[in-house]
């Protein structure tokens, strides 16, 4: 994204696009609108960052692990789509088995991903 005004709103568009959700906060570096992503992280368009909220009684340490556990979980999501994916078209059956074995792994690993989240 550049800091081109025209740009930025075509970068905001794309956001949405994305399925990204415009919200009612703002950045608190340049007030611009900020957008939450379809992972849960809010974003401003303009300063082109992610922006963390740091609620009353929050450290930023707690707000940190919170998100590197959500951002995980997101990636071992994707992980298991691809894999899917792979085993939907895989003829070979050693290259199925393993695809099973990772898919498996990736799921338990999601499992305990989705515990601690609650935790």
């Amino acid at each position: 994204m550049s800091s081109n005004k025209p740009e930025k709103i075509h970068d905001m568009v794309n956001l949405l696009k994305q399925g990204a959700t415009l919200t009612e906060l703002a950045c608190p570096a340049c007030a611009t609108p900020l957008f939450k992503l379809k992972n849960g992280q809010l974003y401003c368009a303009q300063c082109e960052k992610r922006v963390i909220v740091v609620k009353e009684g929050e450290t930023p340490a707690e707000l940190t692990s919170a998100t590197t556990i959500s951002n995980l979980e997101a990636t071992l999501l994707s992980k298991i789509e691809e894999i899917e994916k792979r085993i939907k078209k895989e003829k070979d059956v050693e290259q199925l088995q393993k695809l099973s074995d990772t898919l498996n792994t990736l799921l338990e690993n999601l499992e305990k991903t989705r515990k601690t989240k609650k935790r």
